[in-house]
């Protein structure tokens, strides 16, 4: 098989969440541990870093990797799903995996493959892990899939764990509410491995996370009570922040510059910074500067993309992949303070969410396009218009995320905002991103 032959073959063949939804989902580790042990399991022979968290694991591990890189060290970088190419979700030092390794790891996996009757997502994460090994990384960042506890790459020991924020999202998988949601989150915390949350919210989900690292012996630490994150503006397209000490009073990090310029990534730089200090203190060799260059250029050096991203200017339009009410609430009132005429809004879902309490955060006094994303589990637009209109957002219909655009576009005078968004998918259909 060549390479899209390969990539066919996958996707025709297992079971893949972002297309089917539920039917693809498939708890448990033994799949996955079965095809490591095939490759000699890989995932061991490197360090890692692992993260989870409702919203901000995505960024929060594309700022680790390009701080390691920076700091000189050879990065593997695993993250899902994808939004043009399927080799995003394997990069070392930001360079895509091969077609090449594709190819040749599904071919030599393909018995395991037709017997274990892996998801998607398994045979993905096994993929990385080997694509690692092989790169002879010193350190591979891994992004949890969903949850934690059952993920399927939960098989390894990382030398710190981060935990991003507890939200309400997959909630017919983890749960209905935030204690339980919590309880799956906290499964990647391990025996004696430091733990980083990186905003405290609750008392409930508090004692959830800090009785789990007390049961394993985890030293745990919540970012939000050590760093206080301070925005002083922008400067050159990028977000300039102070950060507070908050046990010493004194400012940490003067002027760090960020090229991730969404409002919601003040809650995770905290948690990226405190790894960093966890690193240093077990003998990690990284630079202030190696931080403070990393933090300007995260997008360059890794390839990060749709996350409060600026489309064009004149009207200004932006994207998020925000996907569930506690992202989409940031994006919106973000979106929101933006200089403006009009406001107008291009939308559409997947149809396994509630959309219901998402709608209710967009405002009333707005332009709404709405269309469906690609993605086999895509919200019907028709369906979408309806149930908008209860709440009192009223729009026309479009069949994808380009033709809604180009229509709110060419309706939009200079001085009004366009906020593309509401599903991953949506997102990962534009042409221009």
């Amino acid at each position: 098989m060549n390479y899209q032959e390969t990539i066919d073959y996958l996707y025709s063949r297992l079971p893949v969440f972002q297309n089917i939804g539920a039917r693809a989902f498939k708890p448990g580790l033994y799949t996955t541990q079965e095809l490591c042990r095939s490759l000699g399991d890989p995932q061991n022979k490197y360090r890692t870093i692992h993260v989870a968290g409702t919203n901000g694991k995505g960024s929060t591990s594309h700022m680790l990797a390009a701080i390691l890189q920076q700091a000189g060290y050879r990065v593997g970088l695993y993250t899902s799903p994808h939004l043009k190419d399927f080799r995003e979700r394997i990069r070392v030092n930001g360079a895509f995996v091969s077609e090449d390794f594709i190819v040749q790891f599904t071919a030599g996996q393909k018995s395991n493959i037709e017997s274990l009757n892996p998801s998607f997502f398994e045979v993905t994460v096994a993929m990385a892990f080997d694509y690692f090994a092989q790169c002879n990384v010193d350190v591979a960042v891994i992004e949890v899939g969903m949850g934690g506890r059952l993920d399927s790459t939960n098989v390894i020991t990382p030398e710190v764990s981060v935990i991003t924020n507890i939200s309400y999202d997959h909630m017919q998988f983890l749960g209905d509410t935030l204690p339980l949601i919590a309880s799956e989150k906290a499964g990647i915390i391990k025996e004696g491995v430091p733990v980083v949350i990186s905003e405290y919210q609750n008392e409930e989900v508090s004692a959830v996370l800090t009785g789990k690292a007390n049961e394993v012996d985890a030293p745990l630490s919540f970012s939000s009570e050590r760093f206080r994150v301070e925005s002083i503006g922008m400067e050159d397209g990028r977000s300039n922040l102070n950060i507070w000490d908050n046990i010493s009073g004194k400012l940490a990090w003067a002027g760090l510059e960020l090229d991730l310029t969404g409002s919601y990534q003040t809650k995770n730089i905290a948690g990226v910074l405190s790894v960093v200090e966890i690193l240093k203190s077990g003998g990690w060799s990284i630079s202030e500067d190696s931080v403070y260059s990393a933090m300007k250029s995260v997008v360059k050096l890794t390839g990060l993309k749709g996350r409060w991203q600026l489309l064009q200017t004149s009207p200004v339009v932006y994207c998020d992949t925000a996907h569930n009410s506690a992202g989409l609430s940031e994006t919106i009132e973000q979106f929101e303070m933006l200089p403006h005429t009009r406001k107008r809004f291009v939308l559409g879902f997947v149809g396994d969410k509630d959309i219901t309490g998402m709608l209710k955060l967009f405002p009333v006094d707005a332009d709404y396009y709405f269309c469906q994303p690609s993605n086999t589990r895509a919200l019907n637009v028709s369906e979408l218009s309806l149930t908008a209109a209860k709440q009192g957002l009223f729009g026309k219909v479009f069949g994808d995320v380009n033709e809604a655009l180009n229509q709110a576009l060419s309706e939009a005078s200079s001085d009004d905002i366009i906020y593309v968004g509401g599903s991953t998918f949506v997102v990962a259909d534009l042409k221009n991103l």
